[in-house]
C-alpha cells in the first residue's frame, strides 16, 4: 500500500520520526554541553571568575526557559516540523558562531541567541512523537528519543578532550556545520501527523469545521488552574534545580574532589550518568507502557520508585571519597532520571487537553530552567564564597525525593 505524504500509514513511520527526531535531540544538548567540560580554557581565555562562567550557563538557560512557552505555543498552533527545522538550523548557526568569538561579552550574546532557538525543540519534538504513538507505545518512544539527549550530554564531555588536542574552538565549529547541514536535510524527512494534531475535527455531518484555539496566556492561565498542572509545575522546578547544577557544575566536582585531569572528569561527569540514563529510558518506557494496559498511573509509580532510589544515590555521590562507588552512585541516579524522562510528556499527555500539550511542557520548561539557570550561576557564586559542592549536591537529593513523591496527588484525565 503506498503511503501518503501527509498521512503516513503503518508502524514504519512512526518509528522512523523516533529515529529522525534522537540525532536532534543529540545535537540539541552536545551543542549546549559542550562549554561545561570545557571550563578551564575558557576561563583562562577570557580571565573568567566561576560566577562568571557560570553566567554563561545561566544566560542561556534564562532565555531558553522564557520562550519555551512561545515555542511549544508557536508548535500547537502552527505545527511541529516548521518549528524543529526553524530551531536546529539557528542554534546550529550559533553554535559555529560561538567557536569564533573574541570575547565573553560575544559568548554570553551567543549562549542567549542559542537559548533562544533551542527553546523551540523539546516542545515540538516530544509533542510530534506523541501524535504518533499512543498509550501502547508512548513512553517507549519518548524515551528512545531522550536516549539522544543522554547521548549528547555524555559525548558533550568529550570536549574537556578536544580543547587539549585542537583548542576549545574546534568543537563548537565542526558541530555548528554539523547541525546546518541536517536542518536542511529534515525539510525532506519530517512530516507533521495532521490526523493528530486537532487544528481542525469533522463534525457529524463530515463538514470540516474549525476549532477555536486560546492565545498563549490565554492558555497559560487555563493550564494553571488545573491543581495536577500545578504540582508538575513544582516537581519540573526542583528536577531543574538538579538537572542543571548536575549539568553545570559535576565537571567541576569531580575535577576537584576526586583530584582528576580536565579530560577525565569531564568525560566521568557525563558518561556514567548517561549510561544509566539510557537503560533507565528503555527499561521505564517498557515497564510503563506494558504496566500502562492493568494501570494508567504506571508513568507516575516509576517516577517516584525511581527517584526514591535515585536521590539517595546523589547523596551518596556527593558525600563519598571512594571514586568508584561515586560512580555506582550516578549511574543508579542516571537509571531514575531516565525513568522520569521517558515518561514525563506522556504523564503530560494524560493530564491535560492534547491540542495544547507543546504549550503545557513549554510552560514547564520555563520555570525549571529559569530557576534551575538562576540556581546555576547562585552555585557559582556559593564556589566563590567557598560552600563546597558536596553540600549543594546533598540538599538537591533531599528536595527531589520530596518532590518526586508529590506527584501521588496528580490525577489522571486523559486516557489513551
Amino acid at each position: 500500500m503506498e503511503l501518503k505524504n501527509t498521512r503516513p500509514a503503518g508502524w514504519f513511520y512512526p518509528w522512523a520520526i523516533v529515529g529522525i527526531l534522537w540525532l536532534v535531540a543529540f545535537l540539541n544538548y552536545f551543542d549546549r554541553n559542550l562549554i561545561a567540560s570545557m571550563r578551564d580554557p575558557i576561563v583562562a581565555e577570557f580571565t573568567l571568575t566561576d560566577a562568571q562562567f557560570g553566567l554563561l550557563t545561566t544566560m542561556f538557560l534564562l532565555s531558553y526557559g522564557i520562550l519555551s512557552p512561545l515555542g511549544g505555543y508557536l508548535a500547537d498552533t502552527y505545527g511541529r516540523k516548521r518549528i524543529i527545522i526553524f530551531s536546529v538550523c539557528v542554534w546550529s548557526a550559533v553554535t559555529l558562531w560561538t567557536g569564533f568569538v573574541h570575547s565573553f561579552s560575544e559568548m554570553l550574546v551567543a549562549r542567549v541567541i542559542m537559548g533562544i532557538s533551542e527553546a523551540c525543540y523539546i516542545p515540538a519534538g516530544l509533542a510530534m512523537i506523541a501524535d504518533y504513538h499512543k498509550g501502547k507505545t508512548r513512553s517507549l518512544a519518548t524515551g528512545l528519543h531522550m536516549s539522544g539527549l543522554y547521548a549528547g550530554q555524555a559525548l558533550g564531555g568529550v570536549g574537556g578532550y578536544m580543547s587539549m588536542h585542537w583548542g576549545w574552538r574546534y568543537g563548537f565549529q565542526v558541530i555548528g556545520l554539523f547541525g546546518i547541514i541536517y536542518g536542511i536535510i529534515l525539510i525532506y524527512f519530517l512530516r507533521d501527523n495532521k490526523n493528530k494534531q486537532a487544528d481542525e475535527f469533522v463534525s457529524k455531518d463530515a463538514t470540516p469545521v474549525k476549532e477555536t484555539r486560546l492565545g498563549l496566556f490565554q492558555t497559560i492561565r487555563m493550564l494553571i488552574s488545573e491543581k495536577s498542572f500545578l504540582v508538575l509545575m513544582f516537581y519540573f522546578c526542583v528536577l531543574g534545580i538538579v538537572n542543571w547544577m548536575i549539568y553545570g557544575w559535576l565537571p567541576t566536582f569531580f575535577k576537584e574532589h576526586f583530584m582528576l585531569g580536565l579530560g577525565k572528569a569531564g568525560f566521568s561527569a557525563t558518561g556514567y550518568v548517561q549510561v544509566g540514563s539510557f537503560i533507565g529510558v528503555v527499561l521505564g518506557g517498557i515497564l510503563a507502557d506494558r504496566w500502562y494496559k492493568s494501570n494508567k498511573r504506571s508513568r507516575l509509580y516509576l517516577i517516584i520508585i525511581g527517584f526514591s532510589i535515585g536521590a539517595p544515590c546523589l547523596f551518596l555521590m556527593a558525600s563519598t571519597h571512594f571514586f568508584p562507588l561515586a560512580i555506582v552512585a550516578m549511574m543508579v541516579y542516571g537509571l531514575a532520571r531516565g525513568f522520569n524522562d521517558g515518561n514525563l510528556m506522556p504523564i503530560l499527555c494524560q493530564v491535560i487537553d492534547g491540542k495544547y500539550i507543546a504549550t503545557g511542557y513549554g510552560f514547564l520548561n520555563f520555570l525549571s530552567t529559569i530557576i534551575g539557570g538562576t540556581m546555576v550561576y547562585i552555585g557559582g557564586m556559593m564556589m566563590d564564597a567557598h560552600i563546597s559542592l558536596s553540600i549543594i549536591y546533598q540538599v538537591s537529593a533531599v528536595f527531589m525525593v520530596i518532590a518526586a513523591w508529590s506527584l501521588l496527588t496528580v490525577k489522571i484525565k486523559q486516557v489513551d
